[in-house]
């Protein structure tokens, strides 16, 4: 079947059955998953609380759990599987489990979000059911997206693209204006043009503060002659877009010309690196080699991008230090940036989904020097 024509139940019920696919090699009866962006990813319920556990042979034994503020929201958003209701969703359904133990014998929970305190009461709700640890095993699926994801994005990313360009026609980057005063028209505009939310909080850099990589919009004034680093994103269905763009107002000295192609040269070469196969660190040293070669490697003080998706940042990680390699269907950050310390920086970011070939670039808004 067609994966367009498919249902978004039909859909998530696949992720369930690729996700059995890992349970069996490791021996696992079950999985009790109480990441609630897990959950969501595999059910599509979306409220604050709820556990999902997951049987390794089929989904006649897999139970969802939520509370009671929920019951007509789960009954809408997950009809296909049978609903448990408990405020203690997790140990709720730790308890059914251990009432039919032989069915759940071993069953491996999401050990990256469970605390010590959490899993004792785990194991006591548990009883005669094994408990193993069994981190990333969602994530792993969630890394390479299915073509509703990858559409879900490109809507997130085109939102964000039609705000930029409504500020920048409308006057929106002007001196006079606060850091502050901008992320908030930016961050409207984005919800004019269809976003859900932020993605994260924007970052507005204006001058010197285009420098610090993560700095966060204060009051500090835009002025004639300042690098402007927009570094923002939109939200659409849960998914996140990701992107930067970093122009000058009035005038480009022929410093910020140099510096800001040497990180589009830079970009250009990660990008280009962002095929199946590829060796997450050759991808980062694919961009960091160029602004290397230019004597710059130590003002390049992050990696080179991440995965995004229903979080801002997930796996892979295009670092240096990130291991593994890239999968078709991946949807990746690519973002080089160089910063001078008291003077300003540039970073220039897109979204992108690794094809065959050539990468599918999701955020469209020009790469060529703004000054306005």
């Amino acid at each position: 079947m067609a994966e367009n024509s498919r249902t978004a139940t039909e859909i998530r019920a696949a992720r369930r059955e690729a996700l059995r696919d890992l349970l069996r090699p490791q021996g696992l009866d079950a999985l009790l998953v109480t990441d609630l962006l897990n959950i969501r990813y595999l059910t599509g319920f979306t409220g604050s609380n709820a556990a999902l556990l997951v049987h390794a042979d089929d989904d006649d034994r897999t139970l969802f759990c939520t509370d009671g503020r929920y019951t007509t929201q789960a009954a809408a958003e997950v009809p296909d599987l049978e609903r448990v209701l408990g405020r203690a969703s997790a140990v709720t359904l730790l308890a059914r489990a251990a009432a039919k133990a032989k069915d759940y014998a071993r069953t491996g929970f999401e050990s990256q979000y469970v605390s010590v305190e959490q899993h004792a009461v785990f194991v006591e709700a548990a009883d005669d059911v094994e408990l193993h640890r069994a981190p990333g095993l969602v994530e792993r699926l969630r890394a390479v997206k299915d073509e509703t994801e990858v559409e879900a994005l490109r809507r997130a990313c085109a939102a964000a693209d039609r705000a930029l360009a409504d500020l920048i026609e409308h006057g929106g980057l002007r001196a006079g204006r606060t850091e502050r005063e901008v992320a908030r028209d930016l961050e409207n505009r984005m919800l004019d043009h269809g976003s859900e939310g932020r993605s994260f909080t924007s970052i507005v850099a204006a001058g010197a503060n285009s420098a610090i990589p993560h700095h966060r919009p204060a009051d500090t004034p835009l002025a004639a002659g300042d690098f402007v680093k927009l570094d923002f994103g939109a939200t659409v269905d849960g998914y996140h877009s990701d992107m930067t763009r970093t122009v000058v107002l009035g005038t480009a000295a022929d410093w910020q010309r140099e510096l800001y192609e040497l990180v589009l040269r830079a970009q250009a070469a990660g990008r280009a690196a962002v095929v199946p196969g590829a060796e997450v660190a050759a991808v980062d040293g694919a961009a960091r080699d160029v602004i290397v070669a230019a004597g710059r490697g130590e003002e390049f003080s992050h990696g080179l991008g991440h995965g995004v998706g229903l979080q801002i940042h997930e796996a892979p990680s295009l670092a240096a230090t990130g291991a593994g390699t890239l999968s078709a269907g991946m949807a990746v950050t690519v973002e080089p940036g160089v910063y001078l310390a008291g003077r300003g920086g540039v970073r220039i970011e897109d979204t992108l989904v690794v094809r065959e070939g050539t990468p599918e670039l999701l955020t469209l808004t020009s790469k060529e020097l703004v000054v306005v």
